[in-house]
């Protein structure tokens, strides 16, 4: 099973957090943006070469101690398909590295059309009598609104393939209670995906006992998070809202098991701009991307139960 995989890595290094790159122009620092700028001015190109030298770094600096990263595919793509290139060269690159690769991507959609978004990001697209690999990334975020009907092709590559997805379930943002929170015969929405969730990996189940569906659940809501770990037992969560959405280690105890394990916490921001953060000189912006993982392991570590 993937998750298995990740779950390793996650003993391994005694570490479960995962590294969110989703980088702006403006995270790069400037040594790095003027050495494109002024061969090729501000254009998209520019911007998404000098992106592509900030990722290799932080990766190259981080990937000893870090499971895993997750680049957001709209980060990439408002750079045209120079980004979605960058995007796909991050993807390769981290797994040169031993990591595994989630790309967040929230896809939801239905029949041949959800299948083209599986084959993608996880599969294999067959071109005459090759199959390649477009992404090949290790797991996909999708958005299970629409039901089975949008999650069934997703599973059928995540057995063939070894791959795995997360599943909105509660959102990290201020108004996800807006919609989540609403209840269903006296549940709420956010548990009753959840529950789904669960039933669309019941036969996916892994040797850690998770399965290959696993769940978004933010580290902004402890309560629910909480809740959700004791009613989604096979279910592995990935957990946004940390640091600078304003998400606590504290607050996250709950989304583990009685083993330590369960969850994975992301943080993009704070990594990536841990050099601004530090004051540190901007060439050292990587070195301080992995000071500040090892701040964020520490932190979250300090509160789990073993």
């Amino acid at each position: 099973m993937s998750f298995d995989r990740l779950i390793k890595k996650i003993i391994d290094t005694n570490n479960p957090t995962v590294v969110g790159l989703d980088p702006l122009i403006d995270y790069v620092p400037d040594f790095i943006k003027n050495k494109y700028f002024m061969k090729s001015d501000f254009t998209l190109e520019a911007a998404s070469e000098a992106i592509f030298e900030f990722n290799k770094a932080i990766i190259d600096n981080i990937y000893d101690i870090v499971p895993a990263i997750k680049p957001q595919a709209a980060y990439y793509e408002m750079l045209g398909w120079r980004g979605v290139m960058v995007m796909e060269k991050t993807i390769r690159y981290a797994q040169s590295k031993g990591m595994f690769v989630m790309t967040d991507g929230k896809r939801n959609d239905i029949g041949a059309t959800m299948t083209a978004y599986a084959t993608a990001h996880l599969g294999c697209t067959q071109i005459g009598g090759n199959m390649i690999e477009a992404f090949g990334a290790d797991a996909l975020t999708v958005n299970g609104y629409l039901g089975t009907d949008g999650i069934a092709p997703l599973l059928e590559i995540c057995e063939k393939k070894d791959k795995g997805i997360f599943v909105l379930v509660k959102t990290s943002n201020k108004s996800s209670g807006e919609l989540q929170d609403q209840k269903i015969d006296g549940t709420p929405v956010y548990a009753v995906m959840g529950d789904m969730c669960e039933k669309w990996g019941s036969e996916q189940i892994g040797e850690y006992g998770y399965s290959s569906v696993g769940a978004v659940v933010g580290a902004t809501y402890p309560e629910q998070l909480t809740e959700l770990r004791k009613r989604l037992p096979h279910t592995l969560f990935l957990v946004p809202g940390y640091g600078a959405q304003g998400g606590g280690a504290e607050g996250l105890k709950g989304a583990f098991d009685k083993n330590g394990l369960g969850a994975i916490v992301n943080s993009s921001r704070a990594v990536m701009c841990a050099y601004k953060k530090e004051g540190c000189d901007e060439k050292d912006f990587a070195g301080a991307a992995r000071r500040e993982v090892i701040r964020m392991r520490d932190d979250i570590n300090s509160v789990i139960n073993k």
